[in-house]
């Protein structure tokens, strides 16, 4: 049974479980999500996302605001399990390496970088394609066709939410591979964007630390409060 955290559902699983979970998804259609608490937000007036979200195959918390939150549930979640760690454990297991990976999303280059990048760090890692995430529906077809024609077992999808859960759920059937949205992973992957010093990470501020990098995601912090009102509204009831 999954933790509910403000309708939305979370496997409550270790890193090294949510790991398992991926790889056993291997072989047949399936999506990969990872929600932090701005996708929370987004579900309670989007359905369609919502919906997309019951739906996935494995959900893992992308976000210390919902471990936070599962402290008021009687399933409290132990650990964050961050989207792009999750993917990157995958892809240095025996698994993960004997797969074939499609790289979809972020600007021009940068999944082809990021790909580059993860061949060069787990060394046999097959990746059969990329695209850049700036396409349109006129495009949509023959980027379909290209991933099709590459026979990947996994597609990161990293299109930014709710596009590229919309996209994956639209699609899954067809491409018969994992999806995994990752967000602006191939930026992190890539090095075009650091990740938070292991300092940030083990104090759990990374959030803190890209605000500092990037001060305009400010905006961003505003979903927080709505969302920590929220859940203290709800725990109330």
């Amino acid at each position: 049974m999954r933790t509910q955290i403000l309708g939305v559902g979370f496997d409550n699983v270790s890193p090294s479980v949510a790991v398992e979970r991926f790889i056993s998804l291997l072989g047949g259609p399936a999506i990969v999500v990872t929600p932090n608490p701005e996708m929370v937000m987004l579900a309670q007036k989007d359905a369609e996302f919502a919906a997309i979200l019951a739906d996935a195959d494995l959900v893992v918390p992308d976000g210390i605001g919902v471990v936070w939150a599962s402290k008021y549930t009687q399933q409290p979640i132990e650990q964050r399990v961050p989207g792009i760690e999750l993917a990157m454990d995958v892809m240095e297991s025996p698994q993960g390496r004997a797969s074939r990976w499609f790289f979809l999303g972020g600007a021009a280059g940068v999944a082809e970088a990021a790909a580059v990048a993860m061949q060069a760090k787990y060394g046999d890692m097959q990746v059969v394609g990329t695209h850049h995430g700036f396409f349109n529906s006129a495009d949509e077809h023959k980027i379909i066709e290209k991933i099709i024609a590459a026979k990947p077992d996994v597609v990161l999808v990293g299109l930014g939410f709710p596009r590229q859960e919309k996209w994956m759920a639209a699609h899954k059937d067809m491409l018969g591979a994992v999806l995994m949205g990752v967000g602006g992973s191939f930026d992190v992957m890539s090095g075009k964007v650091k990740r938070a010093p292991k300092f940030f990470q083990k104090l759990r501020l990374e959030w803190f630390y890209r605000l500092l990098r990037q001060p305009q995601r400010i905006w961003r912090q505003r979903v927080l409060l709505k969302f920590v009102r929220k859940v203290r509204k709800d725990m109330k009831r």
